[in-house]
C-alpha cells in the first residue's frame, strides 16, 4: 500500500474493551437519559485519538473545558443530525467528555461507540490528515 502513515496508523493501536452492544432503541434511551438535549451519532469501527502535542497546547485545550481527544469512525450507523450518511466516515471535534465505555461527547454531539474499537496517541497533523 505504499508508505502512508495513515494506513499504518489505522492498522496499529491498542485494542479497547470499550464500546456497547446495546440495541438502537436502548442506545436512544441511554442518550436521552444522559444527554437529553443532544442528538447522537452511532458509529462502529472507531478509534479514540489522544492528542500528542506539547504540554502547553494540552493545557490550553483543557483550560477551555475540553479534552485533547478526537474520535474517528470508519462507519456511521445512524446520525441524529442527518449530517453523515449510513456507512460513511466521521471525525469528531474535540472531546467534552468520555465515559470510558461508549459515550464520547463533543460540544454538539454524543457519539455512541458500538463494538470494539481502538485507542492511540497521534499528532494533530496525523489526525487531521485522515480523509
Amino acid at each position: 500500500m505504499g508508505n502512508y502513515p495513515e494506513h499504518e496508523l489505522l492498522q496499529d493501536g491498542q485494542a479497547s474493551s470499550a464500546g456497547t452492544s446495546l440495541s438502537p432503541a436502548e442506545i436512544g434511551e441511554l442518550v436521552a437519559e444522559r444527554f437529553p438535549r443532544k442528538a447522537h451519532c452511532t458509529v462502529e469501527d472507531w478509534i479514540i485519538f489522544h492528542v500528542d502535542e506539547s504540554p502547553e497546547s494540552l493545557t490550553k485545550v483543557r483550560a477551555s473545558g475540553l479534552e485533547p481527544m478526537f474520535m474517528y469512525a470508519h462507519c456511521v450507523i445512524y446520525d441524529g443530525h442527518g449530517r453523515f450518511p449510513p456507512g460513511g466516515w466521521v471525525r469528531s471535534t474535540l472531546c467534552k467528555s468520555f465515559d470510558g465505555v461508549c459515550l464520547f461527547e463533543t460540544r454538539n454531539t454524543v457519539y455512541v461507540l458500538v463494538g470494539k474499537g481502538r485507542e492511540m496517541t497521534a499528532s494533530l497533523k496525523t489526525i487531521f490528515g485522515l480523509c
